[in-house]
């Protein structure tokens, strides 16, 4: 036996990358490895073990070998840990097509091609080599890389020439409020008409310009005497303030198409025109404090080679008409619009986060080659459209997509998605005067069901507390809603809500695959609850004559402690679903929505994943499956981890599927 002690230079430590590489390295030896850490060791051959050492940066470990190459084994791997750059170059031409076509739709326009820009990916956390300047952090919003000169988009803000009117002017200026609501909308109607497949989001933002929230409310303030921009600018910020708050990011991102449609009836009410994405001529970075989706809706988006925004969420409909264009993203970027306005080139890392003002040649050709090997191997992902992916050991792995509205599965379907790991109910619950009934929500899930059968198709009971109040349940203020009565405690409170979607669920499961699963799950006394209430809605719907199935039952794994409990939770249940967004989140006590905690709100964190591993142990016990439906299901790096952990199903945005297909084909 032969020991060593090793001081770890690789840049941030064995995270994801270089320990996967370490491992790889390890197996090439047969003598057996130990990697001691502390009072912890694991098998220097399992990446996943390593990754649960949490081993950083400048720490010092022990490398154990037993065997008859364990000197050469022992050398060999101390030389990988003494090299800052071990695990981070060269970057896997592979992955770097992979990551770059999740960025969006394999049909899109192809950035790559665009002069001086280029979009790409390679899942690289380094961000840049040691020598080179430091990024600056934000959001990532859309994957792939580009750089090229910038073009900073900062319109002036908008202000009322006055603030009232008199009595004789309110008629007028109401029929000057609908010219200029309906020229609004027409143009973004036809601006979106042009950008291609994204009627759902222009008809979402018709809904809102036109719901008695916005266009009724500054109606009724200017029938008490306001001028139309000021009445226009006053709502769509309340409006815009209300979604602010929300605690679920997509739901939260509606504020930027609020803030989108109060701009563009006020510019046409003040007789103004505003800067437009329209007048870029070449391929170019858009810098933006606060950008919309009618903002870009009105570009040729082939010459936008990637978008950077100091304002916005991963979620917003800009990110996700930037995905679907293969458009690089950050939003979030904590500086200040003064910098923006000097900036001449910039370089985007949308996988990681990352944005380089005035990057150097070194960088920027560091990103050419990025974007040549994604190129080369983006065509390569369409083989995997109908594969169901099996390890190389024999095992299957389910690959599912994340969807929030049946508009959204022709995409999945068009990728090969092997049903639906999450269908996310709340925006039946929003935008709307009333709570949808128990028929309507039947024909949502039975279409959903008979779309994907017979593959299964998980829908998740009402998640919305105090944060994100819909019509006809009454919420309290909280100091803290994101903590408080929302989710499945909410609905286990008010029966008059829940009933009527356990019903719906119970229904929908006799026409297809439907599974029903319940989030913010805490305590087990709540889903026997669940189970109890489910059991009468089966009685009350036999005594009706109503055809109904017998769904499987699944809970969210995203509180800590349904994490610490998953061994007595799962005799109660048919799977769980680790929910990685909120569960890193709560476990880290980081805001996934601050880019100043990025750094903290990691999936792969040491705790993180310590915590994935015990849901994982707990639910092999049992013998129910376990999936994964946040972010972290469709990230490179956290694909081998997962599966190694024992995950049976990934479950992401239908844009990602191809690529986890492929993945877990190669492992």
């Amino acid at each position: 036996m032969l020991e060593t002690a090793v001081v770890v230079k690789v840049t941030e430590g064995l995270h994801a990358r270089p320990a996967t590489q370490f491992a790889k390295l390890a197996k090439e030896f047969s003598c057996s490895l130990l990697v001691l850490h502390g009072s912890t060791s694991a098998d220097a051959k399992s990446a996943v073990k390593l990754m649960l050492l949490g081993i950083r940066e400048h720490d010092q470990i022990v490398l154990r070998a037993d065997g008859a190459d364990e000197s050469d084994a022992v050398a060999r791997m101390a030389q990988f840990l003494s090299s800052p750059e071990a695990g981070v170059q060269p970057a896997s031409a592979a992955h770097a097509a992979d990551a770059a076509a999740c960025g969006g739709d394999t049909d899109a326009p192809d950035a790559s091609s665009r002069t001086g820009a280029g979009n790409g990916a390679d899942g690289d956390r380094s961000g840049a080599p040691a020598d080179e300047t430091p990024p600056l952090i934000g959001i990532p919003a859309s994957e792939g890389v580009a750089f090229g000169d910038a073009f900073v988009y900062l319109p002036e803000p908008l202000r009322a020439a006055r603030q009232f009117i008199g009595p004789h002017e309110t008629a007028t200026e109401a029929m000057r409020f609908d010219r200029a609501l309906d020229d609004a909308l027409a143009a973004l109607d036809s601006q979106f008409d042009r950008m291609g497949d994204h009627d759902g989001i222009a008809e979402a933002l018709v809904s809102v310009a036109r719901s008695d929230e916005f266009a009724g409310e500054i109606r009724t303030r200017i029938a008490a005497g306001r001028d139309a921009t000021a009445a226009t600018l006053e709502v769509g910020a309340a409006l815009a303030a209300s979604f602010e708050s929300i605690d679920d990011e997509y739901l939260r991102s509606r504020a930027d198409d609020i803030h989108g449609i109060t701009r563009q009836v006020a510019l046409r009410l003040n007789g103004q025109q505003d800067a437009s994405l329209a007048g870029i001529a070449k391929p170019c970075v858009v810098l933006a404090s606060d950008l919309t989706a009618p903002d870009l809706a009105r570009a040729n988006v082939a010459n936008i080679a990637a978008l950077v925004c100091t304002r916005g969420s991963a979620t917003s409909h800009l990110a996700i008409i930037a995905r679907s264009h293969g458009i690089p993203a950050v939003f979030g970027l904590a500086v200040p619009d003064s910098r923006l306005r000097g900036v001449a080139q910039v370089a985007v890392d949308g996988t990681l986060g990352h944005v380089w003002f005035e990057p150097t040649r070194a960088l920027q050709e560091r990103f050419a080659a990025r974007i040549d090997e994604a190129r080369a191997h983006r065509a390569a992902l369409d083989v995997y459209r109908d594969v169901g992916p099996v390890t190389r050991a024999g095992r299957p792995v389910r690959i599912a997509a994340n969807l929030g509205s049946p508009d959204e599965i022709e995409a999945a379907k068009a990728v090969g998605a092997m049903g639906v790991g999450l269908f996310r109910t709340e925006l039946l619950f929003m935008n709307r005067r009333s709570l949808p009934g128990e028929h309507e929500q039947y024909s949502v899930y039975r279409r959903v069901a008979e779309a994907f059968a017979p593959h299964p198709v998980v829908i998740r009971t009402l998640d919305i507390g105090g944060d994100k109040p819909v019509p006809g349940i009454a919420f309290a203020r909280e100091d803290n809603p994101f903590l408080g009565w929302r989710g499945v405690r909410m609905c286990l409170d008010r029966p008059d809500v829940f009933k009527p979607q356990l019903r719906a669920l119970l229904r929908a499961a006799s026409a297809g695959n439907v599974q029903a699963m319940l989030p913010m799950i805490a305590d087990v006394d709540e889903v026997r609850r669940v189970k109890a209430l489910m059991a009468e809605c089966a009685r009350e719907l036999a005594g009706e004559g109503i055809p109904f199935g017998a769904p499987k039952l699944g809970i969210m794994i995203e509180t800590p402690a349904a994490a610490l409990t998953a061994d007595m939770l799962a005799p109660e249940v048919d799977f769980f679903s680790i929910g990685t967004n909120d569960l890193t989140q709560y476990v880290m006590a980081a805001d996934r929505a601050n880019p100043k905690l990025a750094p903290l709100y990691r999936c792969d964190h040491p705790a993180v994943l310590r915590a994935i591993a015990m849901v994982c142990d707990a639910a092999r016990q049992a013998g129910i499956e376990v999936a994964v439906c946040g972010e972290a299901a469709a990230q490179p790096r956290m694909i081998p981890l997962l599966v190694g952990l024992g995950v049976d199903e990934l479950s992401m945005s239908p844009a990602c599927v191809l690529r986890a297909k492929k993945i877990v084909s190669e492992l």
